[in-house]
């Protein structure tokens, strides 16, 4: 059976499921250690491995990939509020919700929802009352992969 993915990427927390067409990163998905790696010669595939592998050695680089159009006006919202976050600090749904005239719970939906995430950083989101969810979950290897990018960039949270 064929791969739903264009690549499958090894990092350090376990895989990137990557799909992308036409010169654009079209969703990234955090996938299992287990998970076989894929690999692209695709240039853009190839592109995003090496800004990806120069995150993982400092979590101050930054991306310059095309995204391709992806979700609602709302979510849109979200995302460029969550981009504004430096590397190193967090900040709570709450205050996003503040910002953009919305509540916290719509704004974790967004983050859930988030086709590019590490381009555009939404495990920098968290609870007022701890780290929250992370892809739609509160457990599992999903919340072990958003401890672990907040370690990377020297954000300690219980």
């Amino acid at each position: 059976m064929p791969s739903p993915f264009d690549a499958v990427l090894a990092a350090p927390f376990g895989k990137l499921g990557v799909r992308a067409a036409g010169g654009a990163l079209r969703e990234l998905v955090y996938l299992p250690e287990r998970t076989p790696t894929l690999h692209s010669s695709d240039a853009l595939i190839r592109k995003l491995a090496r800004q990806l592998d120069a995150y993982y050695s400092d979590p101050r680089a930054t991306f310059d990939i095309p995204l391709a159009p992806a979700g609602t006006d709302f979510q849109h919202r979200v995302w460029s509020a969550i981009r504004a976050i430096p590397c190193g600090s967090v900040i709570t749904y709450g205050t996003i919700a503040r910002q953009i005239g919305s509540v916290p719970r719509a704004v974790g939906q967004a983050c859930g929802d988030n086709w590019f995430p590490i381009v555009i950083p939404c495990h920098r989101v968290v609870s007022a009352s701890g780290i929250g969810g992370f892809s739609h979950h509160t457990d599992g290897y999903l919340l072990d992969i958003k401890h672990w990018l907040l370690r990377h960039e020297g954000v300690m949270l219980i």
